[in-house]
């Protein structure tokens, strides 16, 4: 069986940045045990599945070792190909998956996820995050659903953090957003998800699910601008809607082709 595939840079507006993720197309969905040795065979941080339904389209996301609840980059580079190489018709796509509904829009060149916020409480920092991080001053420590937020005291603190991505892999949660004011945006952060299999995530959507209500409270606004400090980079337009998170990127689209599988 042939299957088509694209991998899209997500994020960015340029090749080799933002977050690459592998798009693949399927009329039925093919085996959990199929699709994670895609993910794996990708060897990406996350590929995406999707099938038509009734209302739009059922989307699943996977890394190299799991399935994940949510994947902001890779629903993102879905709503790419469907948009822009799938020859879809109108300006809105509704997504159903394991987190709800999820929505894009593609205005211009521009695609916006609308997501449902993350609702997070003050944590204590578990020993591991306190190891991992000792040379780091924390100002605020978060649990929310899936991930630890941890808040430094500025931009340079995340770009130059010195962790133990060992220990780090041993909290028991999908990962930990580490983020800041930023100089030239209104926030920045980095993501570490080795629990998921992912060192470093080079820019992370559903990260922004938290990121957003947090820093909307802490800045008085619902506007704001984001860069996640990764090698590749990415660059995010984001807003707090009530309890939905609107998150602006860009996408490219390196390579398609297509898949053999028996």
């Amino acid at each position: 069986m042939k299957l088509p595939i694209y991998q899209i840079d997500a994020f960015t507006d340029k090749l080799f940045c933002g977050n690459p993720a592998a798009v693949v197309p399927l009329t039925e969905w093919l085996s959990d045990e199929s699709m994670l040795q895609i993910a794996a065979e990708n060897n990406l941080a996350e590929t995406a599945f999707y099938v038509p339904t009734e209302t739009g389209f059922h989307i699943r996301w996977f890394t190299p070792a799991v399935e994940v609840d949510l994947c902001g980059h890779a629903t993102l580079a879905t709503a790419y190909v469907i948009f822009n190489i799938q020859g879809y018709e109108g300006q809105v796509i509704r997504f159903s998956s394991r987190s709800g509904e999820l929505i894009v829009e593609c205005k211009e060149d521009w695609l916006t996820l609308n997501f449902p916020v993350d609702h997070f409480q003050v944590a204590v920092p578990p020993p591991a995050l306190m190891e991992s991080l000792n040379s780091t001053t924390m100002l605020e420590v978060y649990k929310g659903k899936s991930d630890y937020l941890v808040v430094l005291e500025s931009e340079e603190a995340v770009q130059n953090l010195d962790f133990d991505i060992i220990v780090l892999s041993t909290i028991p949660a999908r990962g930990i957003i580490v983020t800041a004011a930023g100089n030239d945006v209104d926030f920045v952060s980095r993501f570490f998800a080795p629990q998921s299999g992912i060192d470093e995530d080079p820019v992370t959507g559903s990260a922004h699910t938290t990121l957003i209500p947090y820093w909307a409270e802490k800045l008085s606004k619902n506007k704001l601008t984001a860069k996640q400090l990764s090698k590749r980079g990415g660059y995010l337009k984001c807003e707090l809607d009530g309890e939905r998170v609107l998150i602006g990127g860009q996408a490219k689209l390196y390579l398609r082709g297509e898949i053999l599988v028996d």
